[in-house]
């Protein structure tokens, strides 16, 4: 992959190169030290891949996120030192379309190589969703029971790359007292997932928090996937975690939480899909429709990264395509009969 590299610190830039140098494949094209130089590099030359820092002068990461994405739009993971003390900007910049984040490789501190692992992985995966070109085969769902006085309601919600900022959009649009239970499907790893949490749950005023292993959905909850294991609903109603399917390159992968819901869920549910690169959530949006669900995608206008919602439409796997500002008002409609 050609990719480019926004950082400020020398040391930063230099851990940088010595990671991708386990790869060969990968080529570095150009070098910035703050977003402004990013911004008019990616103009002159688009990467495959920006690894972008966010504390930087001049113009910092989330806002050199936002101008690339609108003006140039390549693959941005972001690349902190700090997630604790960053984790609003983390998100905030995933909102504009970073599709991931990862900690800045050590330098000098143990073995280089496996320092170097978790971003090696982040490029790889990034790879196949570039260059994704086949939808993975649909799989057989047997219709479930559903018993008529079971009115109990789901809201499935799956998003990737522009994400966070989309989850704050909608929750904020719905009551303290809604009335279904909600579970979101975030492309983010494990050690984000508690901060991305406190973070919808701050912007949005609802209780947000993570998803616990044996519990099931309840209304007044709103739950968000916390590992880097898939999250699946069981025939007992109960949420669990799970490593099967291993060859998934998305993690926690949305058609896996949608195809359990498709299967196993025996109230009202709705599944929702977000923006987001890819084509993750289509396959299992088109299961939830075909077992009689309402199937909501978001509209390419309000989408920052027009991949899964395209995906869906494209197999006909919504039964409606909203603006981001409508779906929210289309949730409260249909749990309010």
């Amino acid at each position: 992959m050609k990719i480019a590299i926004v950082n400020d610190m020398p040391m930063a830039v230099e851990a940088l190169r010595r990671a991708l140098a386990f790869e060969p494949a990968h080529q570095v094209v150009w070098v910035a030290s703050n977003g402004a130089e990013a911004v008019q590099h990616c103009a002159e030359l688009t990467p495959d891949l920006i690894l972008m820092d966010l504390i930087m002068p001049v113009m910092d990461g989330v806002e050199a996120t936002r101008r690339i994405m609108a003006e140039t739009p390549c693959a941005i993971v972001i690349v902190t030192v700090d997630r604790k003390q960053n984790v609003h900007r983390v998100f905030e910049a995933m909102g504009h379309g970073a599709l991931d984040v990862v900690d800045t490789p050590a330098l000098g501190a143990g073995d280089p190589r496996e320092a170097a692992a978790p971003l090696l992985r982040k490029i790889l995966n990034i790879a196949w969703l570039i260059g994704q070109q086949r939808p993975s085969a649909p799989r057989a769902v047997t219709t479930p029971l559903r018993d008529a006085s079971q009115r109990q309601g789901l809201v499935a919600i799956g998003s990737s790359a522009g994400g966070p900022a989309a989850l704050e959009v909608l929750l904020k649009g719905l009551p303290r007292e809604f009335p279904a239970a909600i579970v979101l499907v975030q492309h983010v790893d494990q050690v984000f997932a508690a901060g991305m949490a406190e973070w919808l749950c701050s912007a949005s005023g609802l209780p947000v928090r993570l998803a616990r292993e044996g519990e099931p959905p309840q209304p007044g909850q709103v739950l968000l996937a916390g590992t880097n294991h898939h999250i699946r609903l069981l025939q007992n109603g109960q949420l669990a975690y799970t490593a099967e399917p291993v060859n998934e390159i998305y993690r926690p992968s949305i058609d896996v939480f949608f195809e359990s819901v498709a299967r196993y869920w025996r109230g009202d549910a709705v599944g929702v899909l977000l923006t987001g690169m890819g084509r993750d959530g289509a396959q299992g949006l088109k299961l939830m429709r075909e077992q009689g669900f309402l199937t909501i995608a978001q509209d390419q206008h309000s989408s920052a990264v027009y991949g899964m919602p395209k995906a869906a439409a494209a197999i006909n796997a919504a039964v409606e395509i909203r603006p981001l500002e409508r779906i929210a008002t289309r949730l409260m409609e249909t749990f309010s009969k």
